[in-house]
C-alpha cells in the first residue's frame, strides 16, 4: 500500500497524526512506515524532512515504490497512532530554495534557450548546472527580473494533467514523461515536473541572490541563495562593509574605492622597501667580498629575500652562503656554494639544526627549528 502523501495536499502542514503499518530494526535505527504523513522523503535533489514521530527523532526519510519510509531512532508499535511534528525551519527553508530555483531557472533556460542539467540543494547553498553559456551579466539581469517577480507574489500551481494534457502543455524538461506526473509551474516564469515541497504564492520566497558563478563543461554552474539566506548572507556581507567603512573612514558606499586607492598606496610602499632591501643586501654583499663562506643570521624575512640575499653574498665572498632569517626556534634559511654539490652538506645540517628543505645544483632551501647558537656551533664546527 502507497503512503499518502500529506506535503501535497498541504505544504504548510506542520503535524500530523497517522497509523504505524510496520517498524523494522535497522543496526541501531528503526525504519517506520505509516499510512500517511508529511515528512517529506529526499527526492528530486531536495533533501528530506526531519522532526519527531511518536517521541521518536526522524533522521531520514525515503521512498521506495510509492512506500515513505522514516528512519528512527526509537521503535514504534505497529498499530498505534503517532503524532509527528515536522522541523518547520528546516522545511520552509527547503522551501524556499527549491521555489526559488524554479523562478530564476524557468527564466534563465527561457532566455538563453538552455537545460538545467544538474541541481543540488546543500546545506549552505543551492548549486544549478546550465549547459549554456550564460554571462555573469545575464546572470545578474535574470536576479533582477526574478524578485520582481517574487514581490508581486504570484501564485504556484499544481497540475495533474491527463496524458492528453501533458502532451500540450510547454513544461520544462530535458526528456518527455510519462504515466502521473506532477506538473508546478509559477506562471509567468516556470513550468516543470517536480515532486518537491513548494511555497504558495512567490512572495514567500523573499528574494533570491546569486553569490557563484564558474565555468562547468559546456556551460556555467551558479550558486544561488534565497529567502532567509539570501537575507543572513547580505546582513553578514553589509555588516563586513560597515566595519570595513570605519576602519577606512569612508561611508559604505565608498569602500571599493578606499580599498583599491589603499592597494595603490601599499604597492608603492612595496616597491620602495624592495628597493631600501636591495640596497641593504648588496651593502651586505660588499662587506662580505672575498670572505669565503660567510654564515649570516638575520631578522625574519620572506624566503625569496633569504635566498635574494645568499645569491648576492655568495658571488662576492667566493665561497658557501648560509642565511638563517627568522628568530630562535624558528627559521628560513638558503643555502649556496656555486658550481658544488651540497646534498650531502644539507642533509648534515639539517639533521643538527632540526631542519627541513633541500635543493640541488648548489642551491638549498628550508626551514630550522633551533636556536641561534645552535646555528652558531654547527657553522662553527665545520
Amino acid at each position: 500500500m502507497e503512503t499518502k502523501k500529506l506535503y501535497y495536499d498541504n505544504a504548510f502542514l506542520r503535524e500530523f497524526d497517522a497509523t504505524v503499518i510496520s517498524c523494522q530494526q535497522e543496526k541501531k535505527n528503526y525504519l517506520v512506515v505509516l499510512d500517511q504523513t508529511a515528512f517529506y522523503p529526499e527526492g528530486g535533489g531536495q533533501p528530506c524532512d526531519y522532526g519527531t514521530l511518536g517521541g521518536a527523532k526522524v533522521t531520514d526519510v525515503h521512498e521506495k515504490d510509492g512506500v515513505i519510509v522514516h528512519t528512527c531512532n526509537k521503535p514504534l508499535e505497529e498499530g498505534e497512532t503517532v503524532h509527528g511534528e515536522i522541523d518547520w525551519t528546516r522545511r520552509f527553508d527547503h522551501m524556499q530554495q527549491h521555489s526559488g530555483e524554479h523562478i530564476v531557472s524557468g527564466m534563465l533556460c527561457s532566455a538563453y534557450h538552455c537545460d538545467n542539467v544538474g541541481f543540488h540543494l546543500g546545506n549552505d547553498t543551492v548549486v544549478i548546472d546550465y549547459n549554456a553559456d550564460i554571462p555573469w551579466e545575464g546572470v545578474l539581469e535574470i536576479e533582477r527580473r526574478a524578485n520582481q517577480y517574487i514581490w508581486e507574489n504570484h501564485d504556484f500551481v499544481v497540475q495533474w494533467p491527463t496524458a492528453e494534457e501533458l502532451k500540450a502543455l510547454p513544461y520544462r524538461s530535458k526528456k518527455e514523461l510519462s504515466g502521473a506526473v506532477r506538473i508546478t509551474s509559477f506562471p509567468g516564469a516556470d513550468m516543470c515536473a517536480c515532486c518537491g515541497t513548494h511555497v504558495e504564492k512567490s512572495g514567500q520566497v523573499g528574494l533570491v541572490k546569486f553569490i557563484g558563478w564558474q565555468k562547468f563543461r559546456d556551460g556555467v554552474r551558479l550558486e544561488l541563495l534565497c529567502g532567509q539566506r539570501a537575507l543572513s548572507y547580505l546582513a553578514q556581507n553589509w555588516e563586513q562593509n560597515r566595519v570595513i567603512g570605519q576602519a577606512l573612514s569612508v561611508k559604505t558606499d565608498k569602500t571599493a574605492a578606499a580599498v583599491e586607492r589603499l592597494q595603490n598606496e601599499l604597492q608603492e610602499v612595496k616597491a620602495r622597501c624592495a628597493a631600501m632591501e636591495e640596497a641593504a643586501f648588496a651593502r651586505i654583499a660588499d662587506e662580505n667580498r672575498h670572505r669565503g663562506d660567510v654564515l649570516l643570521i638575520e631578522k625574519a624575512m620572506s624566503p625569496d629575500a633569504a635566498r635574494r640575499l645568499c645569491d648576492m653574498v655568495s658571488k662576492t665572498a667566493g665561497g658557501r652562503c648560509a642565511v638563517f632569517a627568522g628568530e630562535s626556534g624558528s627559521y628560513k634559511y638558503a643555502v649556496i656554494h656555486p658550481g658544488q654539490d651540497i646534498r650531502g652538506f644539507i642533509k648534515e645540517m639539517n639533521a643538527a639544526l632540526n631542519g627541513r628543505g633541500g635543493g640541488r645544483d648548489g642551491f638549498a632551501q628550508g626551514s630550522a627549528a633551533c636556536d641561534e647558537d645552535t646555528i652558531r656551533k654547527f657553522f662553527g664546527t665545520l
